[in-house]
């Protein structure tokens, strides 16, 4: 891995239909069908509407991971570019199912102001990529991109927001002729974004003549620790899965100054990137109670232990890891009572298309890859969403994470959580 941090996100979802509509058939190169809206890239929002939508996507990220937790293993996911893709269908929801919506996701604000605030949010985050000028600088880039079916009806009104808050047109593509050729132009565009990390988001057979629609977002995330573990400190050491049970690991190691805090059975570190402004967040309870303390966490409880945390000089020892993950969202947002959307013949997309498609929620998929380093952290991350018819101390503090952990990466100005995951074996 080079001297830098990178971090990928893709979010997907794809649209169709109960039953094929009759869609005429075109060439399988992309066209483009967009308003004629231009993207505001300067939003006046209210601080109090970022709260808001940062608190909800907040809490929005500890459902979703209580709901991923019972699973073995490592966990990582991105509820930030979750939110932003799933906004996006959101957009032409209506009735019960935008309710419910709005219920799984703490959509809080009317949907103009949630809107421009997810813009506002974006723009902002994605004005702060402009600023590499080395190897060991900052970049940051977000990216919307509609798929749909040639020919598809869609709405004036839905293509305005798609333009003026998300950037991003309708890139047709013939799902009813050739699924297949659109499936792979669309996993293309995936693996371009993602910097070649995520192959494959929408496997063989997902995208049917009945598709419709496919909504992506790409997030690319490139900087360097603050400060660099160095390499010939790294040794191989114990990582404790249990109290009777340890893998070895290798472990990093450094002193540096850190955002710290030691409090009832819970060990914080936040880590700082090169831009200051991002940082990762490493949440140990003590041995053998993660389980326990993973299924208390929460948006509020995580951010009182970060609004706690002080800088001090931490002399650190932590594993590297590496590893990915896969898996289905559709439980997990149907436990959250957004059931609706995925009833064929119940879901209401009417502000996409007047209804005359009868749209629903196939299936919602994810990938991500997560690897962390002597020089950063490297990370990629896809989900795609199917939708068819129908004051410092004289002296360091030792901290050793030797244990399962929690971790986040966060943009500390809004306070927004755009990874979240968890190690309970580095190896």
């Amino acid at each position: 891995m080079d001297s830098v941090l990178c971090r990928t996100f893709m979010m997907g979802l794809i649209l169709g239909l109960t039953a094929c509509s009759g869609i005429p058939s075109a060439a399988s190169n992309p066209g483009l069908v967009q308003s004629k809206a231009a993207r505001i890239t300067q939003e006046d929002v209210p601080v109090s509407d970022t709260t808001a939508l940062v608190q909800g996507n907040s809490q929005f990220a500890f459902d979703v991971y209580q709901s991923l937790k019972d699973q073995s293993g490592n966990l990582f996911f991105s509820p930030y570019s979750l939110t932003q893709a799933l906004a996006m269908t959101y957009a032409g929801a209506n009735g019960k199912t935008q309710l419910q919506m709005a219920g799984a996701l703490h959509f809080t604000l009317p949907d103009n102001r949630l809107h421009a605030t997810l813009n506002a949010l974006d723009v902002g985050l994605a004005a702060m990529g402009d600023t590499q000028n080395d190897q060991s600088s900052f970049k940051l880039s977000v990216v919307n991109a509609l798929w749909g079916q040639v020919g598809y009806p869609f709405l004036p009104d839905y293509l305005d927001v798609l333009s003026k808050y998300y950037g991003s047109g309708v890139h047709t593509l013939d799902f009813n002729k050739a699924p297949e050729v659109s499936r792979q132009a669309i996993n293309a565009w995936v693996s371009q974004q993602t910097n070649q990390r995520i192959q494959d988001l929408i496997a063989q057979g997902v995208i049917t003549p009945d598709t419709r629609m496919v909504l992506t977002n790409a997030i690319y995330f490139k900087a360097a620790w603050q400060k660099a573990f160095e390499k010939n400190q790294t040794a191989d050491g114990p990582f404790f899965i249990s109290n009777d049970s340890a893998v070895q690991a290798p472990m990093m190691h450094q002193q540096s100054m850190a955002g710290y805090l030691k409090e009832n059975g819970v060990q914080v570190v936040e880590l700082p990137y090169t831009n200051p402004d991002f940082s990762m967040v490493i949440i140990m309870p003590d041995t053998d109670t993660f389980r326990q303390f993973e299924g208390s966490m929460d948006a509020s409880k995580t951010a009182a232990l970060i609004q706690a945390i002080k800088p001090v000089e931490v002399d650190l020892i932590l594993p590297k890891f590496k590893f990915d993950d896969s898996f289905s969202l559709v439980k997990s947002l149907q436990g959250l009572g957004m059931t609706d959307a995925f009833a064929p013949g119940v879901a209401d997309f009417s502000k996409i298309d007047s209804g005359k498609g009868q749209l629903f929620i196939q299936d919602v998929l994810h990938k991500a890859f997560i690897s962390v380093d002597e020089q950063g952290t490297e990370a990629a991350a896809a989900t795609g969403v199917v939708v068819g018819t129908t004051a410092m101390p004289a002296e360091s503090v030792k901290v050793v994470i030797d244990h399962p952990f929690l971790f986040l990466i966060r943009d500390k100005q809004s306070g927004a959580i755009l990874f979240i995951g968890r190690v309970v074996n580095p190896k």
